[in-house]
């Protein structure tokens, strides 16, 4: 089912309001500080247990040449993109 824009699947549970799986919607979204995508509810002796997805996050990757914050390369000429292109490339390997 859909609520509030969000994919949720119950399991072990027939009679579960829509205002307590908006309690646990909410509960997740304050824990994690971002939007889900879908939340799964599931009844296991007692316990309950909630599994969930994020939305992945938006980022622009931030580059610094020659001490200026430079977000994409877009916008440069040809020279300076020759430039970025023999540059030494460091991994994380």
């Amino acid at each position: 089912m859909l609520i509030s824009g969000i994919d949720v699947t119950v399991n072990g549970v027939n009679d579960m309001s829509e205002q307590e799986i908006q309690g646990y919607i909410d509960y997740v979204q304050n824990q994690t500080d971002e939007r889900l995508e879908t939340l799964a509810i599931s009844l296991e002796g007692g316990n309950v247990a909630l599994d969930y997805d994020l939305r992945p996050a938006k980022f622009e990757r931030i580059r610094r040449i020659t001490g200026y914050l430079v977000g994409t390369i877009d916008r440069w000429n040809n020279a300076k993109r020759a430039e970025e292109h023999d540059r030494v490339k460091h991994g994380l390997n």
